[in-house]
């Protein structure tokens, strides 16, 4: 399947979803994530506590959506100039943001608030539309005759991203939500190689 980029609401929609997530993270920064409650954030939001319920339902939904957001990378994976240091690099700041402690209460947050799997699986998209970047750039290269050792040349772009989500993607986020101790960069580089190993070309 295809990552799909996530809706953003329009409007007056747009603009309480805005005001509501800033306000959950000036709060939180200032008082802490335990001190919050719907009717805090409703007041420093401008709006009432009944938006709220009405939208998110409980504010550990609320909690979700603010961490779904969070998650959603705003940069495009840095170009080193052929798919191994791509790759490797982009691993290695994943690997860093998610198992960072801001990282790892954000996917708690969009776990918990998330009973149908729905964020979880908007979560894995942002990750699958980076690995399509990394991978797409490193076609482009060889269709125009510049590509660089370990450059997919072909294959089919899905199974390359699959390979990349299923051992790169997937080992770190199960090392940082259950084995978290002694995680490293070095890790990431080594997911990757072998990853790459598996591509076709």
């Amino acid at each position: 399947m295809s990552p799909k980029p996530m809706a953003r609401p329009g409007g007056r929609s747009a603009r309480v979803q805005a005001s509501v997530h800033a306000a959950v993270r000036e709060l939180e920064a200032e008082q802490g994530r335990a001190a919050l409650t719907v009717p805090l954030v409703a007041a420093r939001a401008g709006v009432t506590p009944s938006t709220i319920y009405r939208r998110w339902g409980d504010l550990q939904e609320l909690l979700s959506d603010v961490a779904v957001e969070r998650l959603r990378p705003d940069t495009e994976p840095a170009d080193h100039g052929d798919l191994r240091a791509d790759l490797t690099a982009w691993a290695e700041q994943f690997l860093d943001e998610m198992s960072s402690t801001a990282g790892r209460a954000y996917i708690r947050d969009a776990l918990l608030g998330d009973p149908d799997g729905g964020n979880a699986g908007q979560c894995s998209d942002y990750a699958a539309a980076q690995v399509d970047l990394v991978l797409d750039r490193a076609r482009e290269r060889g269709k125009n005759g510049a590509g660089g050792e370990g450059d997919a040349d072909g294959g089919g772009g899905a199974s390359a991203r699959e390979a990349v989500m299923d051992h790169v993607v997937a080992p770190i986020m199960y090392r940082i939500l259950f084995r978290p101790e002694g995680l490293s960069a070095a890790y990431a580089r080594e997911l990757v190689e072998r990853t790459l190993d598996r591509l076709p070309g």
